[in-house]
């Protein structure tokens, strides 16, 4: 379903140009006048594109500037590819070190015994925001003896390469899992004979935080410009993914209760595709801010922000470095009701199909953000520390406010980070960036 662009779409350029179209090279104060782009994709960034001033579709075989391809082009293309200077490709080679479930844990595993070594204990704590978690059928002994060590809690299983919530399911007993068991007992040419599909068995939050009786994720847009040096960024939008279900653990078996995406939740009897189940994430920062105070809920943003920066420093040795490259991350986190924030996933193509008219604005102004940052037109300085709804959260080290406490009579320095903030990216994109060639500033 497409949805309708707002005051988005007063700058429409459509691909039928004609003539030669030779890109140049980024020299000092140029802005390139045309780009030729290639996009794998049919939803929300293909509208994007196409409304962008000077930019241009090429066809199959035509040379490229900017690729919005998916993981499988990636794959398949991306070594085999050459890539003059100032072309961008939206994922690292490797970026499945973060995204696989089973990578991502095991890079988060090996950085907190790394900072443990190095700080200490006090400092490797701040890396317990994710779940107890265990590959299978590599790790089921592994396994087999946590799940002992907690007779009757709630573990739930993944495949480590699916998403949309396909394949998961929840489980209480060792019998529920007993084709994963016996492939572990296999020899390595056994397994390489007959490869079963690898999990990842994690302990279930059974405490989840609930409004309404409904259990809830929260869906975060990270973009990554560089792994050497770390340059990360924030987006101010996000929402709130709710079950269409009241929550209650003596159903594991139900989908709709313990499952918040929403490929799954569509799918239920009473679902309504206009309202949906999402909160915008300035709604959700509001609700419970008058429930619990604005200093709880500093303290509950600035321990998500920690998840942010310390999955990303976990994979910085890790993913291959390529200026050609940049990533948008899409985070998911879980709160329990303790208001303690857990790493659910990372997803390196976060879905950019709407659900809805508010959703497809989100996702739109996520994406001119997104292509405002990566600045194939020579626009910025490189200095800036917000582009529309972006605000750097990390370069090289944290990034702080230019604005302090100093007028409240505080020196203390604030992270760059505005997370369910208000977003006026209009007003700062038209005081920040030069007008596209051929247009005048507003």
């Amino acid at each position: 379903m497409r949805w309708l662009v707002s005051d988005m779409s007063k700058n429409k350029q459509t691909a039928g140009h004609k003539g030669a179209y030779i890109s140049q090279r980024k020299k000092e104060g140029e802005v390139r006048n045309c780009i030729r782009y290639r996009c794998g994709l049919t939803n929300t960034i293909q509208d994007v594109l196409i409304q962008r001033p000077g930019w241009v579709e090429v066809k199959e075989e035509g040379d490229w500037d900017f690729n919005w391809c998916d993981v499988g082009w990636l794959r398949e293309n991306f070594d085999h590819s050459y890539m003059e200077e100032h072309v961008r490709i939206c994922h690292f080679r490797n970026h499945y070190e973060l995204t696989r479930k089973n990578l991502m844990v095991k890079n988060l595993k090996r950085y907190r015994k790394n900072v443990e070594r190095e700080a200490g204990r006090l400092e490797a704590a701040k890396c317990d925001f994710f779940p107890r978690t265990f590959e299978l059928p590599s790790e089921y002994h592994i396994f087999v003896e946590e799940f002992k060590r907690s007779p009757g809690s709630t573990w739930i299983m993944k495949p480590v390469a699916r998403s949309q919530g396909k394949g998961i399911f929840l489980f209480r007993k060792l019998k529920d899992i007993i084709d994963w068991r016996k492939d572990g007992t296999r020899s390595e040419e056994q397994r390489d004979e007959a490869q079963v599909e690898s999990y990842v068995a994690q302990r279930y939050i059974e405490n989840p935080y609930l409004i309404a009786g409904r259990k809830f994720d929260l869906r975060v847009y990270v973009l990554v410009t560089s792994y050497i040096p770390l340059k990360a960024w924030l987006y101010r939008d996000g929402f709130a993914r709710f079950s269409n279900t009241r929550f209650s653990l003596n159903s594991i078996d139900d989908q709709y209760v313990h499952l918040t995406n929403v490929a799954v939740q569509k799918t239920a009897p009473d679902y309504d595709p206009e309202k949906g189940c999402k909160w915008q994430m300035q709604q959700l920062r509001c609700y419970l801010t008058a429930k619990h105070g604005f200093e709880t809920v500093q303290t509950l943003f600035k321990e998500i922000d920690n998840i942010f920066i310390r999955s990303l420093l976990s994979v910085q040795k890790t993913i291959i470095n390529d200026k050609h490259c940049f990533e948008l991350y899409g985070y998911d986190i879980l709160l329990d009701q303790d208001l303690k924030p857990w790493l659910i996933e990372v997803n390196a193509s976060p879905s950019l199909t709407a659900s809805s008219q508010e959703d497809y604005e989100l996702k739109y102004r996520l994406l001119e953000d997104t292509l405002h940052i990566v600045d194939m037109e020579g626009r910025l300085t490189g200095k800036e520390k917000r582009v529309g709804g972006f605000d750097l959260m990390w370069n090289d080290g944290p990034v702080y406010t230019d604005v302090g406490l100093e007028a409240m009579g505080c020196s203390c320095l604030v992270a760059n980070t505005h997370l369910g903030c208000v977003n006026d990216r209009q007003k700062q994109l038209q005081q920040l960036l030069k007008p596209f060639p051929g247009q005048k500033r507003a």
